[in-house]
C-alpha cells in the first residue's frame, strides 16, 4: 500500500451548543490519482452504515476519484463516475453507496425536494461532491473532505463532524 502522510490530527471543537460534539480533522497527502483512489479505498473499507462523506474542492480536485477509491473500499463491483446528470447514482457493494452529484443544483431545495434525508438517515453510505452548495441540509454527524492541490498532488483535510464520524475517522487514521 501506498504510505499516505498524516499531518495532523488534532481536535477542533470539544464542544458545541452545551452537548459534548467530537470533532477532529486528519490531513492525508497523495502524490497521483492512484493514491487518490487507495485513500478512498481506505475510507470506504472504514464507513458503516449510515455513514455520510461531504466531498468540497474546486472542479479537477479529485472528488470523483476519490469516490471510486470509496466505492472500491466498499466493495462495489460497478463502474463508479460523476452522475452529474443525475444527481444520484446507486451501487450495491458491502453496503448501499448513494452517490450524489451537487454540481447542477440550482438550489438547495432541488435538493430537498428528492427527500435526501431517506439517504442520509438510511442503511447505506452517502458521498455528496459538491457537499457546500447543501450544506443547510446536510446531517449534524458527517465526515468533511476538503480537497485542494495542484498538479497529482492533493491534500485531504478529512474532518469529522459529530461522534459516529469521529470513530470512523480514528480508524481510517490507524
Amino acid at each position: 500500500m501506498v504510505p499516505l502522510l498524516q499531518h495532523s490530527n488534532t481536535p477542533l471543537l470539544p464542544f458545541c451548543a452545551g452537548h459534548r460534539m467530537v470533532e477532529v480533522a486528519v490531513t492525508f497527502h497523495t502524490g497521483s490519482p492512484e493514491e487518490t483512489e487507495l485513500l478512498g479505498e481506505r475510507i470506504g473499507e472504514a464507513l458503516e452504515p449510515g455513514s455520510v462523506i461531504a466531498l468540497i474542492g474546486e472542479l479537477g480536485a479529485g472528488k470523483t476519484v476519490l469516490t471510486k477509491g470509496i466505492a472500491r473500499g466498499l466493495r462495489v463491483p460497478d463502474l463508479v463516475h460523476s452522475p452529474s446528470f443525475t444527481l444520484i447514482h446507486e451501487h450495491m457493494g458491502r453496503l448501499p453507496v448513494y452517490h450524489f452529484d451537487l454540481y447542477r443544483l440550482k438550489s438547495p431545495e432541488e435538493l430537498e425536494n428528492l427527500g435526501p434525508e431517506s439517504y442520509f438517515y438510511g442503511d447505506g453510505v452517502v458521498v455528496i461532491e459538491w457537499a457546500e452548495r447543501a450544506r443547510e441540509l446536510l446531517p449534524p454527524d458527517r465526515l468533511e473532505v476538503r480537497i485542494s492541490g495542484e498538479d497529482e498532488r492533493r491534500t485531504f483535510e478529512v474532518r469529522a463532524i459529530g461522534p459516529d464520524s469521529a470513530r470512523a475517522l480514528e480508524r481510517i487514521a490507524s
